[in-house]
């Protein structure tokens, strides 16, 4: 949800309420009447009420039976045209088929947004991992994979300016729980130049995840992983998968033409 009140100068701020609403409805994960949005943007009932009709009007948001609203399909239109235009999902796509990677393994694409990921592109495994990737899905990028390496193209001070000093949110048991737990991951993603999730998103998965480049810059664009049901013994498998991935990592990058910035 938009938290930041200073407007720049000539913002309309009746869109920035709109837009909060359909926040609110994002995150809550469910439906919300009017009383309740009027409880979480402390706003009066009344221009929310308009808001919603207009919303609803262009097709942002549908207005339930029980009064009610949710969103609608015209947000995963804007969603589907605004993935068709970044070239890095199309990329992804080739060069994931080009590898030919193991149809028991699953892939996913995904971008940082402020403490989460999201990811924008997906391959199903052919194995029930426990976890059904899909375009759109958003995860604490201090558990995943993908987060993790996007997160150690960052600089330690940036890492905690995201976070501040509270509690990471833990998923399983395995997950991180401090900042200063993940600045060491960090480091040690650094070192190996992959980022792993150990069971942190979902018991019994394991995945890696390497960053993905446009330019020769030091922050990432993306990241890619790979997933797969963990097998404890199995560490040649691992490794496999660990090269998979970063060829998969190198080979988009290049596609995206950061030749001079491979992992």
């Amino acid at each position: 949800m938009m938290k930041d009140q200073t407007l720049p100068k000539g913002a309309v701020p009746a869109v920035i309420k709109a837009v909060s609403i359909l926040d609110a409805i994002a995150d809550a994960g469910e439906p919300l009447s009017l009383a309740q949005l009027t409880r979480l943007l402390d706003q009066p009932k009344s221009s929310l009420l308009a808001l919603c009709n207009t919303l609803v009007h262009v097709g942002f948001v549908k207005r339930l039976d029980n009064g009610a609203y949710q969103l609608d399909t015209h947000l995963v239109d804007l969603a589907h045209a605004y993935l068709s235009n970044i070239d890095v999902t199309r990329e992804f796509s080739t060069a994931w088929d080009s590898l030919g990677v193991h149809s028991g393994e699953g892939g996913v694409l995904a971008v940082l947004d402020k403490t989460d990921v999201v990811y924008v592109a997906c391959r199903t495994s052919d194995l029930p991992l426990g976890v059904n990737y899909r375009i759109g899905m958003r995860l604490p990028a201090h558990c995943a994979a993908t987060g993790k390496a996007l997160l150690s193209t960052l600089p330690d001070e940036r890492i905690r300016a995201l976070y501040g000093n509270t509690p990471l949110t833990q998923l399983t048991r395995h997950s991180i729980g401090t900042v200063d737990a993940l600045l060491e991951d960090l480091h040690q993603t650094r070192l190996r130049r992959y980022a792993i999730d150990d069971e942190e998103t979902r018991e019994g998965m394991r995945c890696y995840g390497a960053p993905v480049f446009d330019s020769p810059g030091s922050h990432a664009i993306a990241a890619v992983a790979v997933s797969t049901l963990k097998h404890p013994s199995d560490n040649s498998r691992d490794m496999t998968l660990v090269d998979t991935l970063l060829r998969l990592a190198n080979e988009l990058s290049s596609r995206l033409g950061a030749h001079g910035r491979l992992i």
